[in-house]
């Protein structure tokens, strides 16, 4: 009786594993991907470290003028260019179209500093990028104020192996649009 019950049983155990497999070969690309992730992306998560080569995808779907940073989930512009002063920053990014598409913002001041790689000077970037950065264009502002002196605010200088100071809003610095959710808090 005993011999007949564990039959059953691996008989059973058997008949579910075929279901699963049959289940998974005869989904749907769609049904596969139904996290929103795609099927060859883990989702992003600011508490990992990924190689320049893994880390960064040029987006063609964007004319190759942005990228993801699979880190962070944030898309970028692949060659920030504008000088401007902090106000006009905000705006230009709210206006700007990059690769055919708006939603861009002046990244906060976490966001900006999590490109930065401390171990490399002009620019502070990870090797290997994907990033157009001139020379020239390297003190980046963020969107986030000085709460102590609210007319300044805070920039990512990528000289200097990535220093965050600030400087005064009615100066210039060159301007980084990011696409992605905001976090309130960071502003």
């Amino acid at each position: 009786m005993q011999q007949i019950t564990q039959r059953s049983r691996v008989i059973v155990g058997l008949l579910s594993l075929a279901v699963l497999v049959g289940a998974a070969l005869t989904s749907s690309p769609a049904q596969a991907q139904s996290t929103g992730v795609g099927p060859y992306f883990a989702p992003p998560a600011w508490n990992r470290t990924l190689p320049s080569a893994a880390r960064f995808m040029i987006l063609s779907n964007f004319a190759s003028a942005a990228v993801l940073d699979r880190e962070t989930g944030l898309v970028w512009e692949k060659s920030p260019t504008d000088a401007l002063l902090w106000d006009t920053s905000r705006r230009a990014c709210l206006d700007k179209a990059v690769g055919g598409r708006k939603g861009w913002r002046l990244p906060s001041i976490p966001e900006l500093a999590s490109l930065i790689d401390p171990n490399q000077s002009n620019p502070a970037l990870p090797s290997g990028h994907p990033f157009v950065i001139l020379p020239f264009n390297h003190e980046h502002w963020s969107a986030t104020t000085n709460a102590d002196i609210t007319t300044r605010a805070w920039l990512v200088e990528f000289r200097n192996y990535g220093a965050v100071g600030e400087n005064d809003k009615d100066r210039t610095a060159h301007v980084w649009c990011v696409r992605g959710p905001m976090n309130a808090d960071a502003y």
